[in-house]
């Protein structure tokens, strides 16, 4: 149950909700829930089917959520933005030359045969 109520918990900081926000709309106390995400208290199915619900998820889901799957998503996110802004750099870095080449063109101008 600790491992489930760890995803839990993960799953609220990410929607930014704070415990009694999630209290509220399970209808249950907010040391209740704090026992969820403890791992303290069993959660049967229907208080699970209410959880999933509220994060969007099937039970499925949520029972086989892995943040380590999400760490990995946001690596291979980063890698890309990463790259992306590698191109992009390299990029200006030829237009700061064409902009260099045609300032000294026209401070020098090429005698007209």
């Amino acid at each position: 149950m600790k491992s489930l109520g760890k995803k839990i918990r993960l799953l609220r900081h990410q929607k930014g909700w704070s415990q009694e926000d999630v209290a509220k709309q399970l209808d249950i106390s907010i040391p209740a829930f704090s026992k969820i995400e403890t791992g303290i208290t069993d959660i049967n199915l229907s208080r699970l089917e209410q959880i999933s619900k509220l994060y969007e998820m099937t039970i499925v889901q949520l029972l086989t959520f892995n943040d380590a799957e999400q760490e990995q998503k946001s690596a291979s996110e980063i890698e890309s933005i990463q790259k992306k802004l590698v191109e992009r750099e390299a990029e200006v870095i030829d237009l700061q030359k064409k902009v260099i080449e045609l300032y000294e063109e026209l401070r020098h101008p090429k005698a007209m045969a």
